[in-house]
């Protein structure tokens, strides 16, 4: 680990951003340019003095899991991410299929969408970013256990994703998750992580074992959703999916019809999720 030049190309690559370029405001004058340690440190769910060590070059080894955060919150390119873990002392990740690794561009356009719900996910169901309608919308990903941050595996496991979704459509959201994944699968059979995860719902999850007997297949794509929020209520949103060029990452955003119910529910949510955020 290069703790040196590790540091020197953190802080560069820090002040090369503006809040807006990361779908911050500006806020209070900035005496020097750039993301303050603080939001680059938001940005990556770390600590601030975790954070501020590594800039010190100071800190300790940070995981891969942690690099791949930080790259992301500087929106870094594949070249600057893999230089970043090689200045750690690690090998750059080389997965087979669908990368981690979200393109600077797709992180602009995530920034852009202040007024709806948006996240970009892997195409077997990792959540690598969502912005702040998408938090008030379904909750936290990265506040939640590394494990929970996968929506195909959180629907079969955890019983409080369930609870997003009215009763009635929980077969059919769990049966789109599962003809998904098949599909996936099938198109990348080399790829060991499609693979593992289906063998592990199978063992977790009746339903799931279910379902996948029945070898349905369907790409996700476009769709309706209802959600349930606690604070605002129902939700009927437009599901619109927005293939990446390598079609391994989904940009996914919800939308309303303007003048409906739920349209005026989402602005509500607006305002309720970013007071929340302040709070906090």
């Amino acid at each position: 680990m290069d703790r040196t030049e590790l540091a020197d190309f953190l802080r560069r690559c820090r002040t090369r951003l503006a809040p807006a370029d990361v779908g911050l405001s500006e806020g209070a004058r900035r005496r020097t340019p750039g993301l303050r340690r603080e939001e680059v440190a938001q940005l990556a769910g770390m600590s601030v003095d975790y954070y501020t060590r590594l800039e010190q070059a100071r800190g300790p080894h940070p995981s891969r899991q942690m690099l791949t955060a930080v790259g992301r919150a500087l929106r870094l390119t594949a070249d600057e991410r893999d230089h970043l873990f090689h200045l750690a002392g690690e090998e750059p990740p080389r997965e087979t299929g669908s990368s981690g690794h979200v393109r600077p561009g797709l992180l602009l356009i995530l920034d852009r969408l202040h007024d709806t719900p948006a996240m970009v996910i892997s195409d077997i169901g990792d959540v690598l970013a969502q912005n702040t309608m998408a938090a008030a919308l379904s909750g936290d990903v990265f506040a939640r256990p590394p494990h929970l941050r996968n929506v195909i595996r959180r629907m079969f496991t955890d019983p409080d994703a369930l609870s997003l979704f009215p009763e009635e459509d929980h077969e059919t959201l769990a049966r789109s998750h599962v003809a998904n994944l098949r599909a996936i699968l099938a198109s990348r059979p080399d790829d060991p992580r499609a693979a593992a995860l289906a063998a592990e719902l199978r063992a977790a999850s009746p339903l799931f074992a279910r379902l996948w007997a029945e070898h349905q297949v369907a790409v996700r794509r476009s769709d309706t959703k209802r959600f349930r929020h606690p604070v605002v209520g129902d939700l009927e949103l437009n599901c619109e999916v927005l293939l990446s060029a390598g079609h391994d990452q989904q940009l996914i955003v919800y939308t309303a019809r303007p003048g409906s119910e739920s349209y005026q529910r989402l602005q509500l949510l607006r305002v309720v999720g970013l007071q929340d955020l302040t709070a906090g």
